[in-house]
């Protein structure tokens, strides 16, 4: 077996699938804004620091934390978010 036969290339074979971007909301006033810490180092400080500032204007504010930065979020983490939130923002950082 020759070198060539015994590498694999880690790409995705498929294409992505392309989606449309949701269209922004002009204000933030009366919706819920989700807050997601991906437990990156210290992006707890900027998720912490933008959800106090979003409370302090008035917006409502729910926070969520994904259990590790290795892994996507857990499906009961994504299905609180679609369902108690209108706008999410992911917070990462090192």
């Amino acid at each position: 077996m020759s070198i060539a036969d015994a590498l694999l290339d880690p790409t995705g074979e498929r294409e992505a699938v392309e989606k449309p971007r949701l269209a922004r909301p002009t204000s933030l006033d009366g919706l819920t804004v989700g807050v997601l810490d991906i437990s990156k180092v210290r992006g707890d400080v900027f998720v912490e620091h933008l959800a106090t500032l979003l409370e302090g204007r008035g917006i409502t504010v729910k926070r969520y934390r994904k259990p590790t930065v290795a892994r996507t979020a857990p499906k009961e983490i994504e299905k609180a978010i679609v369902e108690e939130v209108d706008v999410v923002v992911e917070g990462l950082a090192d």
